[in-house]
């Protein structure tokens, strides 16, 4: 029996730092999927502890608040067992049965692997516990019945499929499960019905959230608007390339997620987004004044006057200051919500990886009327954008009129 019991403790001693190394890897790993699936940027709000929720997540039903996900046994998930993660994370189930708002990607996220949520669940316990509530989500009725989104889930919970991938790279492979699972890119890039749901048949074609625009991702698309593999992964990696910068929501994804994955697994993205065979990234040439629109001539003083201070009066831009319009992406775009946005909003300072930043751009909303407006959009869509068409003034009024007041929105 002594033999036998000596026997038990040697085992269990080689055992024990094995089963730590163990453990230690699959917090390692937790932590890499966590920043893969984004989870910082709902569940902290501006200048608030990470993973403490409190963000306010605005949706066409109301405003929800992103949740506690800190080991806080009475604010956060430290009583939750892996399989009641997993459900939240899967299914959309809290730990009281109750069901969780689709704010909360379990629409994608149910495409995870039982692994992959337990490392998630291993790094998050390690995470300081915050004992904070964060603020309860109150919805307007009928929004506010959660027992009716069992039917929603029915109907809507596990609509997001995976392609069929035979024949495809191993590289194509992994960036379908980066995109379409971990960093459910869908969720924001999908247009959505009146039931809140995203409509598959439309997948990635883009999506409209608080006024912006998150375009469309199809590979045809994103070469049309002068993306190829390379500068799509060093935009995810630095959050900058050519085409411009991550702004609006895309840069707390950029900040919180894309900037910390490796760069096979960037790469491995890009090659999904753009196929293994991807299309010829359009060039385009710029357009002379004389070839342009009466409004576009007349916007060429609207930009010298708020814009070529920092960009540059022939649209080169500056470094560490502000983006080229030659080539930048959103000009690019049919439409035109995220450029009329963008100078009517302005953006904040951005940090971006290194030592690099850009300043903050003012909004102008109260030095261009209307018609000056519509004649600076000319100006930019048809000198560097590519654009043929001219809008007119009665475009922007609507366009001005579509946009929800200024508020957070994340997914």
């Amino acid at each position: 029996m002594k033999q036998l019991l000596s026997r038990l403790a040697l085992a269990v001693g080689l055992a024990a730092p094995m089963l730590l190394a163990h453990a230690d890897d699959q917090v390692k790993r937790g932590e890499y999927l966590a920043r893969a699936a984004d989870c910082m940027a709902c569940h902290t709000a501006p200048g608030g502890a990470p993973f403490a929720g409190g963000l306010p997540i605005v949706s066409p039903f109301g405003t929800i608040y992103g949740t506690n996900i800190t080991p806080s046994k009475e604010h956060g998930i430290g009583l939750y067992t892996d399989d009641e993660f997993f459900a939240a994370l899967t299914e959309g189930k809290r730990r009281d049965g109750a069901n969780l708002y689709p704010a909360m990607p379990y629409t994608s996220y149910h495409l995870m692997p039982r692994a992959d949520s337990d490392a998630i669940h291993a790094y998050l316990k390690t995470v300081e516990p915050i004992e904070r509530a964060a603020p309860v989500t109150r919805l307007s009725f009928p929004f506010n019945v959660r027992l009716g989104l069992m039917g929603w889930n029915m109907l809507y919970g596990k609509d997001v499929k995976l392609a069929p991938t035979e024949g495809k790279s191993e590289a194509f492979q992994r960036g379908q499960y980066m995109v379409e699972v971990l960093g459910h890119c869908g969720e924001c890039h999908t247009p959505r019905g009146l039931p809140g749901a995203m409509q598959q048949d439309k997948r990635l074609t883009g999506g409209l959230l608080n006024g912006y625009l998150a375009p469309s991702l199809l590979a045809n698309d994103l070469a049309a608007r002068g993306w190829n593999h390379q500068d799509l992964s060093t935009f995810l990696k630095h959050g900058m390339s050519a085409q411009g910068t991550m702004f609006n929501e895309m840069f707390p994804v950029f900040h919180n997620s894309t900037q910390g994955l490796s760069d096979p697994d960037l790469a491995a993205m890009a090659t999904f987004l753009l196929g293994d065979q991807p299309p010829v990234a359009k060039v385009l040439s710029e357009t002379s004044l004389d070839a342009m629109s009466p409004s576009a001539q007349r916007g060429r003083q609207d930009y010298l006057n708020v814009c070529a201070g920092c960009h540059a009066p022939n649209g080169e831009g500056k470094p560490h200051i502000a983006v080229a319009m030659r080539g930048n992406t959103t000009l690019r775009l049919e439409d035109p919500r995220n450029l009329l946005r963008v100078i009517e909003d302005g953006i904040g300072e951005q940090q971006f990886t290194g030592f690099e930043r850009m300043q903050p751009m003012p909004g102008f909303a109260d030095k261009l009327n209307h018609q000056q407006l519509t004649d600076l959009l000319n100006y930019l869509r048809q000198g560097w954008g590519g654009q043929s068409g001219e809008l007119a003034v009665s475009d922007v009024h609507k366009l001005k009129a579509d946009a929800p007041p200024t508020e957070h929105k994340a997914h």
